[in-house]
């Protein structure tokens, strides 16, 4: 069962060790397309364990974006956004790169642009200051969502990324959350 995005209906909360097949799914949708991931091929949800192990609800979380009929249950994951560590140097430590992914059954409804007004919202309470997203100059409807919410160019590296004999360019978006 797919459901509508109705906001009675769906919630973010922090992500569960059960959420990880929907989590990769979801990620993988994302693949073929050569759009949003620079991995080449599917992933496995035992590759994305420890991934998972390292975001903490506090500092770093990974949250999901709950779809459910009943206020009591959990229901099918719409999409996900993550808070990773950017470069792992002490000097860094109030900066991180946000990832945002959404089921296809749910994408152009809104569900990115909630994870990411609630990622801006809550980055000070994470002790966090400065926000980073990492995304494929071709990957207009990401440039455009992180744009919305005041995200600027930081960066362009040209031809950076081989995706399968065709090389794509990679757009450095930054915002400075304090």
């Amino acid at each position: 069962m797919v459901c509508r995005p109705n906001p009675a209906l769906m919630y973010i909360r922090d992500a569960t060790e059960v959420d990880l097949p929907a989590i990769v799914e979801i990620y993988n949708s994302a693949v073929p397309s050569r759009i949003a991931t620079a991995d080449l091929e599917p992933i496995s949800v035992e590759s994305r364990i420890s991934w998972y192990q390292e975001h903490k609800p506090n500092s770093h979380p990974l949250w999901v974006m709950d779809c459910h009929e009943r206020s009591n249950s959990t229901g099918q994951i719409a999409g996900w956004l993550s808070f990773q560590a950017f470069l792992v140097r002490p000097a860094y430590h109030a900066t991180a790169e946000l990832s945002v992914y959404v089921s296809p059954d749910f994408r152009r409804q809104g569900i990115g642009q909630q994870l990411l007004q609630r990622a801006i919202k809550q980055t000070p309470k994470l002790g966090l200051n400065t926000l980073v997203a990492l995304i494929f100059a071709h990957n207009q409807p990401s440039l455009h969502l992180f744009q919305k919410y005041g995200f600027q160019r930081w960066g362009y590296l040209p031809q950076i990324a081989d995706m399968g004999h065709i090389e794509r360019d990679l757009v450095i978006m930054g915002r400075r959350v304090c």
